[in-house]
């Protein structure tokens, strides 16, 4: 089975965040028949390179093989893989097939050979999800691990720095009463005061590779009737934090500052980055690969290694009716990782 064939089989097969088996399996299954030693760990594919030797530093090749679900808006079928104008079009092709079928493809080629450094090979689950059954759950199973590529759709670019992400779920509290004989203490009103805060305060410390923090209320709920002062008002808040601070840091300075009760969803998506100084960086550059700073989170904030984030595929058709990337996308993809690993591990 070649990697398109593969890919085809991927996308046939669902794999939304958390219900991975069958695409585990398959993926399981095609390193397998390589002759591969292959380990599954709930969702989680993975092997090494058969001259695996601790003494040597060990770089990591990951990719997630969940999706999300099919937007409604998709004018084809979202499991049915076609190939139309050098386009394979299906639900997972772009965000992330692309690179989990290149990165396979070289771990194959390379699996066999003599390398100054290790090779692993992970394809894990639950990203789309922010789960913990996927690259979290595995990474005390790999060992010990130094550097990581992490495929995503960049367009074979190096993300060297992503923003990390907070959610906030935000409860104004105030008291209901009847709107025509203004009772009551309007949950709405208090929580403007605080959404405008959210709207118009700066961090002090701004990141040279990121800038400043970013945060956006984008969702507010409140109110049953037209006539009853609501009690409560419901805001959700999308903040995007740089290496200035940590997630903690922000969530505590948010707290000093709002009269709303704040909760986050989660503090373990952290802003990463690499220095100029890191192999990662300068093997991009000995390639001439563009190297830039992602607005978005992968799993690469979920491993606390140094790690480049680079794939085929566009970010832009990811979770988009349609999804679809270039098959020339993805021999690319296949050679300049090829030529990515064997730089690294000649300089290392």
């Amino acid at each position: 089975m070649n990697h398109v064939e593969l890919l085809k089989n991927l996308i046939s097969t669902p794999s939304f965040s958390g219900e991975e088996e069958n695409t585990a399996k398959l993926i399981y299954n095609f390193l397998n028949l390589q002759g591969i030693e292959t380990f599954l760990f709930l969702n989680n594919v993975w092997a090494k390179n058969r001259n695996y030797s601790p003494e040597k530093p060990t770089l990591l090749l990951n990719s997630h093989h969940d999706t999300v679900r099919p937007s409604p808006a998709y004018s084809k079928k979202p499991f049915e893989a076609a190939i139309e104008d050098g386009k394979l079009y299906g639900l997972g092709s772009n965000d992330a097939g692309g690179a989990i079928v290149s990165l396979l493809t070289v771990f194959v080629r390379f699996y066999e050979k003599q390398l100054p450094c290790n090779l692993i090979i992970a394809i894990t689950a639950e990203e789309e999800a922010i789960g913990r059954n996927g690259i979290s759950a595995l990474w005390t199973h790999l060992g010990n691990v130094d550097f990581a590529i992490v495929g995503e759709p960049t367009q074979m670019q190096a993300a060297i720095a992503e923003r990390g992400l907070i959610v906030l779920d935000c409860l104004s509290k105030g008291t209901s009463g009847h709107a025509a004989r203004n009772e009551g203490d309007n949950a709405i009103y208090k929580a403007i005061d605080d959404i405008l805060w959210f709207k118009n305060y700066k961090f002090p410390k701004v990141s040279k590779l990121m800038g400043e923090v970013k945060m956006t209320v984008t969702v507010v709920n409140s109110g049953a009737q037209h006539n009853v002062v609501p009690s409560e008002c419901k805001f959700i808040v999308d903040i995007r934090p740089t290496d200035c601070y940590s997630n903690e840091e922000i969530v505590e300075i948010i707290k000093r500052n709002v009269g709303c009760d704040v909760v986050p969803r989660s503090l373990h998506l952290k802003a990463s980055a690499i220095g100029e100084e890191h192999i990662l960086v300068k093997t991009a550059k000995r390639l001439n690969i563009p190297c830039y700073i992602s607005p978005t989170t992968s799993d690469i904030s979920r491993i606390n290694i140094p790690a480049v984030k680079m794939g085929p595929g566009n970010s832009a058709r990811s979770h988009t009716a349609d999804e679809f990337i270039y098959l020339n996308e993805i021999d690319e993809a296949i050679e300049l990782y090829e030529r990515f690993v064997e730089t690294l591990c000649t300089d290392k």
